[in-house]
């Protein structure tokens, strides 16, 4: 008995569903408001003993107060710019696709074939996962480096969890 071309193409839309996904990206603790309050609160500091030193005669310093503000704020800049990377990571029995957003706007994707692939977690007793890296078919590539610790942990045990379903016969 013959599958019909309907029952064929309705099996690789099920092999196709993702079994797993999930965007990953930088934690950042000071909001855009919090951002406007330090930056209110130090300019201000800098402002008024730069103008006092300005006024007593030590015009150097009052120029480095100017100085230090200016680098506060290139450092935070950089820091909210470093935060737009992205990683989207999905698999299905079909897939395993990785798709890595710079700051930039570049984008990267991975396809790994799940049967073939192998998950690998790099460990440090105190501190917890150092790294987490997807290996095959001659291919490699990182996960999730911009992680905190604890959301490495819950991200390493469910994409685990999902990589075994996979594997898993139908």
């Amino acid at each position: 008995m013959m599958e019909s071309n309907a029952d064929s193409a309705g099996q690789q839309a099920v092999l196709d569903q993702p079994v797993f996904s999930a965007e990953l990206f930088p934690h950042r603790s000071l909001g855009r408001k919090g951002f406007r309050v330090l930056l209110l609160l130090s300019g201000g500091v800098c402002l008024l003993y730069g103008l006092f030193f300005i006024a007593t005669g030590a015009w150097p310093i009052g120029f480095f107060f100017g100085l230090d503000f200016l680098l506060l704020y290139g450092a935070f800049r950089l820091n909210y710019r470093s935060a737009r990377a992205r990683e989207m990571v999905t698999v299905s029995r079909t897939d395993i696709a990785v798709r890595k957003i710079a700051p930039s706007g570049r984008t990267v994707e991975h396809h790994f074939n799940p049967f073939w692939t192998r998950f690998s977690v790099r460990r440090h007793d105190e501190i917890g996962i150092l790294s987490m890296h997807i290996y095959g078919q001659g291919r490699a590539t990182d996960i999730g480096g911009f992680l905190n610790p604890d959301d490495r942990e819950s991200f390493a045990k469910a994409f685990k969890r999902a990589l075994a379903t996979v594997k898993q016969r139908i």
